[in-house]
Parts: structure tokens; sequence; C-alpha cells
């Protein structure tokens, strides 16, 4: 046993965290990681308020483990989510993104243990003096929207920084690295692509062949998805979203050029180009966003809020935020509908170190008697 501050305030066995992953951590995945002894989190982005509801009642039915619902801070009904998560008896609350002071005392006056990610020491600073009582940091190697800083120094800045357990996250997947992030003072880990990769995940199996096929490198950070650096695995999609990017970068890059030759008594005639080249991408963006609003049920009233809460939160354009309302159908592709042709998969770098699909039960089980042994040794060497 491994007792951490994290595993005495969730109530937990082991001081490991399912993280939670759009379409793939629903109750399956999440009662499965709480049962064998860490925390499973129910992704409920992708869901509406009534398959949040039963997909609660799903999860308290398949296991009597402490289980959370994360959530984002910014969607028009997060204080309805909230509700229900009080009214459920739900233990944990995580946020995908910063959350508002009155979402966290709403949660705390209730009794739930609340949860932030972060990216940055500021960040976790901002949300302990709002009474958080735990924060993920996720350094660069990770999946989904991440930042630039590695694990390795973002674990140790955070943790010396607040007084709230920290856990890890970002290119985590055994027991040795358990060990490296209660050295540089978290009090767990957190993991997304080691549990995807489970035998309890509902991921389809063509899709974790693919990402079982991938190495270290088989992963990239774009910008071209939702509009803010995105970690996903290298496909043919993903290569056309980045290639386009290079081509207007040369483009901008020429229409500059010859902006100049202009202004220095050339002639040109591309610089009209650009303009109907966004309005074209803007388009298409509203083609999407279309098509996700019919996907995810959302009216359109509830998008715009979200745009509006997005462009607030992240200065995004509109351009950009019509590109994430993309993510959500681009992810439903791969992880429920099994087409990683079509799809986006997020993942981070760790998915090129992982080779096999456990359950729940056998990875926490690896990675605890790993750790375990990891400990004694470090501890051996400490006696001569």
């Amino acid at each position: 046993m491994i007792r951490t501050p994290l595993t005495e305030l969730l109530g937990i066995r082991y001081p490991v965290v399912q993280a939670a992953m759009g379409y793939v951590s629903g109750p399956r995945l999440a009662a499965a990681t709480s049962d064998a002894g860490g925390l499973g989190l129910i992704a409920s982005a992708t869901m509406t308020l009534a398959e949040l509801e039963n997909a609660i009642s799903e999860t308290a039915g398949r296991t009597a483990a402490p289980f959370g619902v994360n959530l984002r801070a910014d969607a028009p009904d997060a204080a309805e989510r909230i509700r229900l998560i009080v009214d459920r008896h739900v233990p944990v609350a995580s946020f995908a993104q910063a959350p508002k002071p009155e979402l966290i005392a709403a949660l705390k006056d209730a009794g739930v243990v609340t949860i932030a990610s972060v990216g940055a020491r500021r960040h976790a600073e901002k949300v302990a003096a709002w009474g958080i009582d735990a924060v993920i940091a996720t350094g660069g190697e990770g999946g989904g929207h991440v930042g630039s800083v590695p694990t390795s120094l973002l674990i140790p800045q955070v943790a010396a920084a607040v007084d709230i357990p920290v856990i890890a996250a970002g290119g985590f997947f055994d027991g040795r690295g358990l060990v490296a992030a209660l050295a540089w003072g978290a009090a767990g880990v957190a993991m997304g692509t080691r549990f995807l990769l489970t035998s309890d995940s509902p991921v389809p199996d063509a899709v974790k062949q693919v990402y079982l096929a991938a190495g270290l490198d088989g992963t990239v950070v774009t910008r071209r998805v939702d509009g803010v650096p995105h970690r996903v695995l290298r496909t043919t999609m993903v290569d056309h979203l980045e290639g386009a990017r290079a081509g207007a970068q040369a483009r901008a890059g020429a229409q500059a050029r010859a902006g100049a030759q202009a202004r220095a008594g050339a002639r040109t005639g591309t610089g009209w180009l650009s303009g109907p080249r966004r309005a074209a991408a803007l388009v298409q963006s509203a083609r999407n966003a279309t098509t996700f609003r019919a996907a995810g049920g959302l009216s359109w009233r509830e998008m715009i809020a979200q745009g509006r809460a997005m462009r607030r939160d992240s200065e995004l354009t509109w351009g950009q935020v019509l590109m994430a309302a993309n993510t959500p159908v681009l992810l439903r592709a791969a992880m429920v509908d099994g087409r990683p042709d079509l799809g986006l998969m997020s993942s981070g770098q760790v998915t090129g170190l992982i080779g096999d699909l456990p359950s729940c039960a056998e990875l926490i089980e690896a990675i605890m008697t790993e750790a375990g042994d990891c400990l004694d040794r470090l501890e051996a060497l400490r006696k001569t």
C-alpha cells in the first residue's frame, strides 16, 4: 500500500486516476477503474444532461467505490450538472477547464471533492486560492489539449507552489512513473492513453490497434483542430491538416513579400485571395459546427452561448470557435464509430511505450507491484 494525501482525500486504495476522455470515459471504464482501487472519471462534456444522469446511475450500479464526473465549467448547463452531481451523491467532481469560484463553492458546500486541470503554476495557484481540493497538472507529453512545459519540470514547480494534492499527468503508464511523480512532489498520477488501451475501454479494437502500432514519434501537437495546441495521433488526416497549415503559411509569406514589392512600386493582383480563403474556411467550419449540433443535441442558442464563453475565456477567433465545434464529431468517428481513417484520436506520447491491453484491475495491480519494487530498490541504495 502506498498512502498519499490523494488516497486519503478521495478514499481510494491506490493513487491512480483515470483521466476523463470524451466518448471513452463512460460508466464501463470509470467503474472498472474505481473497482480496481483507482479513481474513475465519467467524461460528461460529450453527454447531454439526461445521458449524464444515466451514466451516473450505471456507474453507481457497477461499483461501490468512489468515482467522479468531469465537466466543462463553460457549459451552458454547468449549474444543472452540478446540481445533478450533488443530488446523486457523486463524491468527486473534476473540471476540464478553469472552474469559476462559485461552482467550486457549490460543490464543496455539498461535500463533493473538487479537482481542476491545470497546465501552469499560476493556474494551480489561482484555483487553490478559490478552494479547489486538488489539481491535475498535465505536462506537454500528455494527450489532448496540452501546454509546452515537460511533465518533469511542471510537476515539481506546481507541487512546490500549492498546499493541496497534485496529480501528475502526461507520460505515465507504469509503476516507475508513479514513483517518479511521487519524488517530484505529486500525490498520485492520472493516465488517459494507458486507460484507453485496456480491455475495459469501450474504444473499438481496430482503433486500439492504431494506438498500439504508433511509435514515440507517432503523435503531433496541432492547432488545426480547434485553434489551440492539441496532441493527437499522427494520421493521414492530421498530416493533411498540418500540410494545409504549412501551405497557408507559405501563401501568407508570399503575400507579405508581394505586398512589400507593391509598396516598392511593383504591381500584384494576389492580395484579394486572403479574404475569400478565410471566408471559405469559415463556411466549412460552420458546416462542421452544424453537424456537431445535430450529433450532440445542442440548440443553436446553446452553441452560440458556448462559443461566446470560449471567446471570452480563451480569446479564440470566431473561426477557431467554429473549428472547435468539429472536435466532438471527429472524436466520435474514431472512438465510437471505429473509423480511425476519418476520426481524430487524442493521444499522449506514451502510446509509443504501450504494447498490451490489460484490464483495469490487471493494469493497476501491475503498476502498484512495480512501484513497490522500485521503492525497495531505492531504499536498498540508501542503505548501502
